[in-house]
């Protein structure tokens, strides 16, 4: 990702310069991929810790599925409200432009939180989606070469896996299934990644896809889950067959749930994102720019491994996301 800025010190930076604004009464808007989810309801809490620290109002609000068509109607709400500035996770990379564009057009600045519009390169003059003013996330596609170094020790660098996903065109989960397979192909090529199978979000489909993958591949040693339901209804699959011994299941993001899955072996380890980082410098970064500071395009946070090794460490605990 192109111009994505990690330093902690940049982030304490915005959020001096923010604090030396004078007041104002300012609302910000929080409009999640999903309100149900424990990765956004952290989010939200890291969010609202900066909203207290500046002494603004930050609103969450959205919808109870992770679709556009439900995201548009709640946005379209939003900016009928007119809040000083709009933090979203988009929930899909090309339906969402256009909704997003009229908040834009109405003078409310945009900022996208975990998941991106186009192609994630924002204020370059490309693309139909370039308007917002920052993307703030994981680098997922470094989070999903992080699951492929993870899988390829744990199964020797050598047998057949394959990547679990929802559907195409979200932009998370594409970039961790890049990333995984980019991994693969450079640095581990006695490794055959098959076929992504796409699950649409549903655990069961998952499971038994993982079965049918299994019949056409009885020596499979890996399934990375692209994202947390697609990783446990493989994991699913795996122990309806017997198989927790001999395939390797590596999950996206770590709900409190995620230490019983470890602990009891469906998941051997998860990729464990830092929502709370998140959503507290997006919210540092909306109020920058609204008191006239500057602010990167991009601003990418890190990752923590939890697996059977760490998974009871206070250190590792806080990284577990909280509803």
């Amino acid at each position: 990702m192109r111009n994505i800025i990690t330093s902690a010190a940049l982030a304490c930076a915005m959020a001096t310069a923010a604090l030396a604004q004078d007041a104002k009464d300012v609302t910000i808007a929080l409009v999640p991929g999903l309100t149900t989810d424990a990765f956004y309801i952290t989010m939200n809490r890291g969010a609202q810790a900066a909203a207290e620290a500046l002494g603004i109002t930050v609103d969450f609000q959205g919808a109870e599925e992770f679709d556009p068509v439900l995201q548009t109607p709640v946005l379209d709400a939003v900016i009928g409200r007119g809040p000083d500035a709009i933090l979203i996770a988009p929930t899909d990379s090309t339906q969402m432009i256009e909704p997003l564009r009229r908040a834009s057009d109405a003078g409310i600045p945009v900022i996208t939180v975990d998941t991106f519009i186009d192609d994630g390169m924002y204020q370059d003059g490309g693309g139909d989606g370039d308007f917002p003013l920052a993307y703030i996330a994981s680098d997922n596609i470094g989070g999903g070469r992080m699951a492929a170094r993870y899988m390829a020790d744990k199964i020797g660098a050598t047998g057949q896996v394959y990547v679990a996903n929802l559907r195409p065109g979200v932009s998370t989960t594409d970039q961790r299934e890049e990333g995984f397979k980019a991994e693969m192909a450079e640095n581990f090529p006695d490794i055959e990644v098959l076929e992504t199978q796409y699950n649409e979000n549903d655990a069961s489909l998952a499971a038994s896809q993982f079965q049918a993958v299994l019949a056409r591949n009885p020596d499979i040693k890996g399934v990375f889950g692209a994202n947390l339901f697609s990783a446990l209804g493989a994991g699913n699959g795996v122990e309806s067959a017997g198989k927790i011994d001999d395939v390797t299941v590596v999950a996206f993001d770590a709900p409190a749930s995620i230490v019983n899955n470890i602990s009891s072996g469906l998941v051997d380890a998860a990729i464990a994102q830092h929502p709370a980082e998140i959503g507290y410098f997006g919210v540092m970064a909306a109020y920058a720019n609204l008191t006239g500071e500057s602010i990167p395009t991009s601003i990418g946070t890190g990752f923590t491994v939890i697996d059977a090794g760490n998974v009871d460490d206070e250190a590792t605990k806080k990284f577990i996301y909280s509803e």
